[in-house]
């Protein structure tokens, strides 16, 4: 059933009792954690094995790095209470963006926005420029939208490129975003739209929940944890992400974010070029004598660039100088209009040079960020940075169509983690101006968490290397290394469970946070060459296409090899231990560390396995009649 669960249901929400106990958890993690990892660097590392002993004991600090992070994010959860009624009488457009998508998907998706109470105008975004979908628009009663020449041969920017299209193409006050496969409730704009009566607020968005999803959850798709108890304590600090659907978002300040980007990256442009024109005028100058008749026209046009230079080292904005500027050497030719047509022309240069037009882009102003593929992400981060505030709503108002195979999950997942990664690499919150510290730190604990991929490297490590070469990494009696470790790692998965409570998948969720390490290593890897080599990384869609039934390994040779090699390990120094070749101590804490180990890459394997159900086809869903009814018999938006 589409809608299949309760929208106001409380599940996974933070109230006012729960946040009084996770405050008190919270500060036993931090104090537990501080001093197991102050014992671990202070007394423990096994210096005569270094090699593996650092690691371990910086990836331990990373660990601990991220459960304070998680500990200040849930310290100020917030519960917003029911907004304000819908005023009437807002301009808001539904934008439903696809590239290459089933007909079907989308037209269920448009119809569904087409029947969102609140009046608006609905638009399918078809960056896939296809009839088919143009003639279902015209059947539906909907608006249809898609590149237009200017385009052709530039950058497109993928899905952001095709909102951004849009927003040059439309002129509502507000902007609700979907993907392609989910489904709009029809209450959905009057819940959210109360929330912009406060002028200071950019975006409201709501949960993303995938109808597809069966309960046991194998792919980890809901993340009732992130739209839920994370969300929460990131609006509490004021930091609520944009996840790039089932959001509504103000025009007004994603073009004044577009307008503030257009602006930073001419500044150096224009700088450059006024700098550029001053000596080449005076050059210039000191070529055509003091007797010459045209020094004076030459040393006006210098005068204009030196106040231009003079205004910019004062704060005068870029755009502004440069206007000035070009209204200043028109001035001079106005003053002088006999000058020969080479001086006009070395004139004309000198108002080229400040002109910033980018002729490698469609649009000059990008309201939604494009220098990453996680365009929601980093255009959220850069209006809390000018001072925009979001909310997260916590209803779920939308429903969608998760991946059904572990390849098109893991695809997907490796495009967040990589976009993630970019914004953490080029723009990192902790040196964006604008933002508060908690805001920072928000922004860093989703970047961060990506590098876990390089922790469970060295987790699995450690024991395998011990079992098979007798190298231990670390120097401590059994009973002060379970005084300290325990209760740091009781209140860790304390703290996760009561924050989480109801939440469902917390245990898939921490299970593939460690078995998706070779994903995260490699999306690390791939923002970093991109960012500092400028490598190009391709945009993939999710596929919404059902996946033959065999079972293939091939996505998870690296879990796979890794289990493998932890159970032979486990052997090799069992034996070792039963000949007294190795001590009780450390073969039994690396045996309960490969259990752990292994429970946490099983999951992998679990959804390897993983067959949807073929229940609730888009077939079924969309009624063939709508693509032959004409515009006139659809409800108007």
């Amino acid at each position: 059933m589409l809608w299949g669960i309760d929208a106001n249901s409380e599940v996974g929400t933070v109230g006012p009792a729960r946040l009084f106990v996770v405050r008190i958890i919270a500060v036993l993690v931090v104090s537990f954690g501080c001093a197991y990892i102050f014992w671990r660097w202070s007394d423990t590392i096994a210096w005569s094995a270094w090699w593996i002993a650092i690691p371990l004991v910086i990836a331990e600090t990373y660990s601990l790095s991220e459960s304070i992070l998680f500990a200040f994010m849930m310290w100020n959860a917030r519960e917003r209470p029911v907004p304000p009624a819908a005023r009437p009488g807002l301009t808001v457009d539904v934008f439903i963006t696809t590239y290459n998508e089933p007909l079907e998907l989308v037209v269920r998706t448009a119809i569904g926005a087409r029947e969102v109470r609140y009046p608006h105008n609905t638009w399918i975004l078809d960056d896939g420029d296809r009839e088919e979908f143009r003639a279902a628009a015209a059947a539906l009663g909907v608006g249809y939208l898609t590149r237009g020449e200017e385009w052709n041969g530039r950058q497109r920017h993928a899905k952001a490129g095709n909102i951004n299209n849009a927003l040059f193409l439309t002129d509502a006050e507000f902007v609700a975003i979907l993907d392609a496969d989910q489904v709009p409730k029809p209450e959905f704009l009057d819940a959210v739209l109360g929330y912009f009566d406060d002028d200071a607020v950019a975006f409201v968005q709501t949960p993303q929940y995938f109808w597809n999803v069966p309960e046991s959850d194998p792919l980890g798709s809901q993340a009732e944890l992130f739209y839920g108890p994370i969300q929460q304590g990131k609006d509490g600090w004021g930091a609520a992400f944009f996840c790039g659907s089932n959001a509504v978002l103000r025009r007004e300040a994603l073009m004044a974010l577009g307008l503030r980007t257009y602006s930073r990256g001419a500044d150096p442009q224009v700088r450059k070029a006024i700098r550029d024109e001053w000596a080449r005028l005076e050059g210039l100058i000191n070529e055509v004598g003091h007797g010459s008749g045209l020094r004076i026209p030459l040393e006006d046009a210098l005068d204009v660039v030196r106040r231009a230079r003079r205004s910019l080292r004062r704060g005068a904005p870029v755009g502004e100088v440069a206007f000035e500027l070009r209204a200043g050497i028109h001035d001079v030719l106005d003053s002088h209009p006999w000058l020969p047509e080479e001086v006009v022309d070395e004139l004309h240069k000198t108002m080229d040079l400040v002109e910033v037009s980018r002729i490698d882009q469609a649009l000059a102003i990008q309201p939604i960020n494009t220098a990453t593929v996680t365009e929601d992400m980093a255009t959220a981060m850069h209006l809390h940075a000018m001072g925009w505030e979001s909310v997260y709503h916590h209803e779920v108002l939308v429903e969608g169509l998760a991946p059904d195979d572990l390849a098109t999950m893991l695809g997907q997942r490796q495009r967040w983690a990589t976009g993630s990664m970019q914004v953490f690499f080029a723009d990192n919150p902790l040196f964006q101006s604008g933002l508060t510290l908690a805001q920072r730190l928000m922004y860093l604990a989703t970047m961060t968490s990506y590098l876990n991929g390089f922790a469970a490297v060295v987790y699995i490590a450690a024991p395998i290397i011990y079992f098979t070469l007798g190298v231990f990494p670390m120097n401590a009696y059994p009973l002060d290394f379970f005084a300290r470790f325990i209760p740091f790692f009781v209140c860790c998965q304390l703290l996760f469970q009561v924050a989480g409570y109801r939440s469902g998948g917390l245990w898939r969720g921490q299970q593939m946070s460690f078995a998706l390490f070779p994903i995260w290593i490699s999306a690390t890897l791939s923002a970093a060459a991109a960012v500092f080599f400028r490598r190009h990384i391709s945009f993939s869609v999710t596929s919404k296409e059902q996946v033959d039934a065999r079972i293939d390994y091939r996505p998870i040779i690296p879990q796979v090899v890794a289990m493998c090699a932890l159970v032979a390990s486990s052997v090799v120094g069992i034996l070792r231990w039963s000949h007294g070749d190795a001590e009780t101590f450390p073969t039994f804490l690396s045996l309960g560390w490969v259990g752990l180990d292994l429970l946490l890459l099983s999951s992998v394997v679990r959804a390897a396995h993983y067959r949807p159900t073929p229940t609730d086809p888009i077939d079924q869903c969309v009624d063939g009649s709508v693509l032959t009814k004409s515009p006139a018999s659809q409800r108007s938006t």
